[in-house]
């Protein structure tokens, strides 16, 4: 009988990315990753805080995402932060790389995990990029929102 896995566990998160960039749309996207690279997304060793996704030759890519060498892989390793093609149908590739060209939108990651069946996946934020004031504003009513909660407390 196979082993019971649990349902989406999360690797890795970008927590920047939703201080830094508008968040429009997520989408699902499937990534195509080597052994050694799965092996060492099951032992939780990934960043993507600095990654971002970008449309080459047709086709979506995850760049600067960086994945940690699995030790026992030995020569048959990954380079960590080389580019990850992305899986997607192809009427969402197509919407995504007009967003992007046309409308000056970015892809972001937001999350990369495995979903129910273990198979790796990256959710992707179709993102605008906030100016300086709008981060002091976000940063405010976060703020806001904190004291209003601690208030509460402490009356209620």
């Amino acid at each position: 009988m196979a082993p019971k896995r649990e349902s989406g566990k999360l690797v890795a998160e970008n927590r920047k990315a939703r201080f830094n960039y508008e968040i429009e749309e997520k989408l699902e996207a499937g990534i195509a990753l080597l052994g050694s690279e799965v092996k060492s997304l099951r032992a939780g060793r990934a960043n993507i805080s600095e990654s971002y996704a970008s449309t080459e030759g047709g086709e979506i890519y995850l760049i600067n995402a960086h994945i940690a060498e699995y030790t026992q892989a030995g020569r048959a390793n990954h380079a960590p932060t080389r580019r990850r093609k992305l899986l997607v149908h192809r009427k969402e590739l197509g919407r995504l790389t007009g967003a992007v060209q046309r409308e000056g939108m970015t892809l972001v990651p937001l999350r990369l995990y495995f979903n129910a069946r273990g198979i790796a996946k990256v959710q992707l934020g179709l993102a605008k990029g906030k100016k300086l004031h709008d981060k002091r504003e976000t940063e405010k009513k976060r703020d806001w929102q904190r004291q209003k909660g601690r208030l509460m407390r402490e009356k209620g």
